[in-house]
């Protein structure tokens, strides 16, 4: 067994319990107010539950606060685009500040998900997985890293005829997945505390096209979903 490698899992593991316990008590009384915005306005649920891929490809299920008006957030299209009718008044700002990934911190307690990881893939798109990506699945799934900074806003990426799904599965996988793939390879416990910090520079409104443009010549082009 190699030995850092090794201690840098018991680490990072260390780490996310202590940033996601932290950011739980500290962030309580946010998670109070977000939930009695949502049950005023769409009532009940509170919690959008969805089944996600996981690490060696196992399957966990995922929260977020809900952003869907209807009780039946499985309904139609399994991706979340841009100007989503489907959304509430509440779930557009939660989409907007990605304030509904908060109880994620939750799946991170369980060792569902790290703070720093790829992006858990839902089964919809399981299949996108192939031989030269599913080593990806090596690795615990998390809120921040590469790809969610480059795809922050990934609902506006999506052209204006293109169709949804197709488009996710032969262009936006694929430039998430290249992402990841360099990455994840030779990451270390600094390169993950600069995703942290980039991370949530992010989250508040740095631009991430540079990163996106690197893996996906042109496709800065596309923001607003135009072609």
């Amino acid at each position: 067994m190699r030995v850092q490698p090794y201690l840098d899992a018991r680490l990072r593991r260390l780490l996310d319990v202590a940033i996601a316990g932290a950011a739980l008590v500290v962030l309580a009384p946010l998670f109070l107010a977000i939930a009695v915005a949502i049950v005023a306005e769409c009532g009940r649920p509170i919690f959008f539950r969805q089944i996600r891929l996981g690490e060696g490809g196992r399957h966990f299920t995922i929260y977020k606060f809900r952003k869907f008006a209807t009780r039946e957030t499985r309904a139609g299209l399994p991706l979340t685009m841009q100007n989503d009718a489907r959304m509430s008044r509440i779930g557009r700002l939660l989409a907007d500040t990605k304030l509904d990934e908060l109880p994620q911190f939750y799946n991170i307690l369980r060792g569902d998900m790290s703070v720093v990881g790829p992006r858990p893939e839902s089964l919809d798109f399981a299949d996108c997985f192939d031989a030269t990506t599913i080593s990806i699945l090596e690795h615990r799934p998390g809120i921040l890293g590469p790809s969610q900074v480059a795809f922050r806003n990934e609902g506006s990426l999506f052209p204006v005829n293109a169709e949804p799904t197709r488009f996710y599965r032969e262009v936006l996988f694929p430039a998430k997945a290249g992402l990841d793939l360099r990455y994840y390879r030779d990451r270390t416990l600094y390169t993950d505390f600069k995703w942290i910090v980039v991370g949530i520079l992010a989250v508040v409104g740095l631009n991430a096209s540079a990163v996106r443009s690197a893996s996906m010549p042109g496709m800065a082009t596309t923001e607003g979903g135009q072609p």
